[in-house]
């Protein structure tokens, strides 16, 4: 296993034509919202233990009026709600009633840019409105469950508010202390010890400043800092590590004549730049106040698994890409095709907090994957096992999304790994710590079968030492039905992802891929 980080360890497949796949059937209709209803029981049985609400956010709408959103992360946000209490689930699924949504609902057509596509109106009339204004808010990547109300978020703005129980909309939040243009990003991270939440946000301007939140548990910003950044980076996720805040801000920034006279969208004014570093910032939580920095070799990372402390260095695990090509692949997926495998492995970096200087690295996975969890209670500090998504094993990798549960345990170097079989494709794992036995727990995700359901399970188990082997062999393409795509909830055992899923639900219509999601236990 690789032991030093480098920009070609990854291989790239490069097919000569894109083939649609199962998975682009997620994205060939609108999610379609339903109201709270009893969810289907298809196999195993809901732990009773398991009491609280799952919500999850992704992008849902990809077209309107014939005409089609310019990247995946221009989609209108919708949420999903799954209820468990006494062994028994129910659901319902609403969009986020954005401005921007409504306003583009009844028009029966795009109104505003985004991401990845420009305001469909004439370029002297793009040139003279502010990039702000131009630009949806869609409110699609996460959510974050505060006592009162559920927050749908979207880096670039204010997060939007909407009722626990119903899913409706209340408008715009600004957690007591939000100003025009200030973001609020979709990663914020909570510690398990005080409850307190922090998060950032990028404010644009004639000096870019990267700002700090502090808030209580109820969502309220109680302590804020800001400082100047180099440029406009794209700055994703953040670790929370012990009594640290870490950022690694790689060499990625926006080309702003064009993006300000929109001339190009933002994603396509991004701008990778190898010769420059990857600026690694340490802050203290207490002050937020920073306390070093230091420069790496390039890389782009969109999300941290965790972060701790551990003999006086920070440990970082992220899921780690040599380049910023996955931001245009990400692109590609609304369209149905991949046109090269995504090159994204999971790491692990030392970093000296004093200097920020970084030390060790190593690969924990060193094959595709994506979305890394760890459980609430254990963020900020060494975690037992890191959840997340990867390819199947022994399934075709060129132009497919992930469709397999791998957990990684760092500190032994035990691996399980749950291969879904053909055409199935998980969202992102949320984990559900067990509420009276520590160490214990659930994980839980969406997953779309573009091609219906299939019988059958399927299991194996990785290499290396402390692995959990296989109980069952995946299912063949002959154990495949015909029927149409299909959307389910699917739970598994914290300590045992390898044996399948405990329990699977059926949504009543199958919904669009999520981004993130959380869990909130029942109080």
């Amino acid at each position: 296993m690789p032991r030093n980080f480098a920009p070609s360890f990854c291989p790239v497949v490069n097919p000569a034509r894109p083939t649609a796949r199962a998975w682009s059937q997620a994205f060939s209709q609108p999610g379609r919202p339903f109201e709270p209803q009893p969810l289907t029981l298809l196999e195993g049985k809901i732990p009773p233990e398991i009491q609280g609400t799952f919500y999850q956010n992704g992008a849902a709408r990809f077209r309107r009026n014939g005409a089609a959103v310019g990247h995946w992360f221009d989609g209108d946000g919708a949420i999903l709600r799954v209820s468990f209490e006494a062994g028994q689930a129910q659901a319902c699924y609403r969009y986020v009633q954005t401005a921007g949504y409504r306003a583009e609902h009844q028009a029966d057509r795009f109104l505003k840019g985004g991401y990845g596509m420009l305001a469909p109106q004439p370029w002297w009339r793009r040139i003279g409105s502010p990039l702000s204004q131009a630009i949806k808010n869609t409110a699609n990547t996460a959510v974050l469950a505060l006592p009162d109300r559920l927050l749908a978020l979207w880096e670039a703005d204010r997060p939007h508010a909407l009722d626990l129980e119903t899913l409706e909309t209340r408008g715009q939040d600004d957690l007591g202390s939000l100003g025009a243009g200030q973001g609020y990003s979709a990663h914020p991270k909570r510690d398990p010890k005080t409850g307190d939440i922090f998060n950032f946000g990028l404010e644009a301007g004639p000096v870019t400043r990267l700002h700090l939140y502090r808030s209580d548990a109820s969502g309220q910003i109680r302590q804020r800092a800001a400082y100047a950044l180099d440029g406009v980076p794209l700055i994703h996720d953040m670790v929370l590590a012990g009594r640290y805040l870490v950022f690694c801000i790689s060499p990625v920034r926006l080309d702003l004549v064009p993006a300000l006279l929109q001339l190009r969208s933002f994603s396509d004014c991004l701008r990778w730049h190898p010769q420059r570093a990857t600026e690694i910032w340490v802050f203290d939580c207490d002050r937020l106040e920073r306390i070093s920095r230091s420069q790496a070799p390039a890389w782009f990372q969109w999300h941290f698994a965790n972060g701790f402390v551990q003999q006086g260095e920070i440990v970082l695990q992220l899921v780690r890409y040599s380049d910023f090509r996955s931001n245009a692949l990400l692109g590609e997926i609304p369209r149905g095709h991949l046109s090269e495998t995504l090159d994204g492995q999971l790491w692990e970096l030392r970093i000296d907090p004093r200097t920020a200087a970084l030390g060790e690295q190593t690969c924990l996975y060193d094959r595709t994957c994506e979305f890394p969890a760890v459980m609430p209670q254990e963020v900020g500090q060494e975690a037992r096992t890191i959840f997340f998504a990867a390819h199947r094993p022994q399934g075709e990798i060129e132009g497919e999304l992930m469709g397999s549960l791998v957990g990684i345990e760092p500190r032994t170097g035990g691996r399980s790994q749950f291969d879904f079989g053909p055409h199935r494709y998980l969202s992102s794992p949320v984990c559900l710590p067990h509420p009276t036995e520590p160490g214990q727990g659930w994980v839980i995700t969406t997953v779309f079968h573009g091609s219906g359901s299939f019988n059958g399970s399927g299991a194996v188990a990785g290499l290396g030492q402390g692995n959990r082997q296989a109980q069952h062999q995946a299912p063949s393409e002959k154990s495949e039905t015909t029927s149409g795509p299909s959307s389910e909830i699917w739970i598994f055992q914290s300590s045992a992802i390898e044996r399948g899923a405990i329990a699977k639900l059926a949504l009543p219509c199958p919904i669009p891929f999520g981004f993130h999601g959380t869990w909130a236990a029942k109080p």
